[in-house]
């Protein structure tokens, strides 16, 4: 059993810093789950708790239905991948790859067909004889992702694993990650702060802000139904487009968005109650049209094109 429960989760450092707030989360057994924040929000302290490196303020972790709280590290069948790689510089390549299974006693050959296998999925074949101080940023990066496929535990913690990789290697990498999650269905938590990561990867996507989750949801629901503005402005590039003006409405009649001098029709079911709001537009969602139109259309000016050779950017101003 993988399944994992986060119950009314703190923590707290000596210092004062309030990493986490009361954290509820449940993760299936077997589920992708895409932690994703700003730099501080707490992602990286709750993966940490889980894995047993640190120990929570108050609060519980659930593993598989049992408490964790008096389990090691070693006891939680699973294992973690950090952004700083962790390997043993004085081992080669295969012997950081073999390590974990040589710890549990593994035979050599279901050992050595392990490491091999893992080593062809991620380009490190050639490199088996090398030690870390030998490899670059990317390749190290590779090597300890490949000691956590190697293992194959049932809870699988990725803390940014593909950051050093170049853009071409982080898009394959992402490829073969979710390969695996398909083929092997462990638990995975996998923490970044790259929203592209996050919404291909991410069965569900656990946003986090100030030590708080401000929401939790699918991609779909993340993007199309954002919760608060953080999170609006967090997803999507280029970025939302959001609006600050009132909604009107008169009886047995549509809403209307005012702002300034204009008028905007708003074909929406379920309205706000009239008052001051903050419209939210994603750029996909817009279209150019004749100033004659009238209905669900602004009128703007426009400041700048940025041609990004498949499509261009249209900056806008509207008064």
């Amino acid at each position: 059993m993988s399944a994992v429960s986060f119950q009314n989760l703190s923590k707290t450092f000596p210092d004062g810093t309030r990493a986490l707030r009361g954290v509820d989360l449940e993760i299936a057994e077997g589920e992708f789950i895409a932690l994703v924040g700003p730099s501080g929000c707490g992602k990286t302290t709750l993966l940490r708790i889980l894995a047993g490196l640190d120990g929570p303020s108050s609060g519980t972790v659930i593993i598989g239905g049992t408490d964790a709280s008096g389990l090691e590290p070693g006891e939680r069948d699973l294992a973690m991948v950090f952004q700083n790689y962790a390997l043993f510089p004085h081992l080669s390549v295969f012997e950081n790859l073999a390590f974990g299974l040589r710890a549990r006693k593994r035979p050599k050959d279901e050992v050595d067909q392990a490491v091999r296998g893992v080593a062809d999925r991620l380009g490190l074949s050639g490199l088996l004889k090398r030690k870390p101080g030998e490899l670059s940023g990317g390749q190290r990066q590779r090597v300890a992702l490949g000691r956590l496929l190697a293992r194959n535990p049932a809870i699988h913690l990725l803390d940014e694993p593909l950051s050093n990789l170049d853009a071409n290697l982080r898009s394959s990498m992402r490829d073969e990650l979710a390969r695996l999650h398909r083929e092997h269905g462990r638990t995975t938590l996998y923490v970044t702060h790259d929203q592209v990561e996050a919404m291909t990867l991410g069965q569900r996507i656990c946003v986090m802000n100030e030590g708080e989750i401000v929401q939790l949801g699918t991609p779909s629901e993340i993007y199309g139904r954002p919760a608060t503005r953080f999170v609006a402005e967090f997803f999507g590039s280029p970025a939302i487009n959001l609006l600050a003006g009132q909604v009107a409405a008169e009886e047995g009649e549509d809403p209307r968005f005012l702002l300034g001098g204009q008028t905007l029709d708003l074909a929406v079911k379920t309205a706000p109650a009239p008052g001051s709001v903050l419209l939210g537009l994603r750029p996909e969602s817009l279209a150019a049209v004749p100033c004659s139109e009238h209905g669900s259309t602004l009128e703007t000016t426009l400041d700048r094109v940025e041609d990004l050779g498949d499509s261009r950017l249209l900056r806008l101003s509207c008064e």
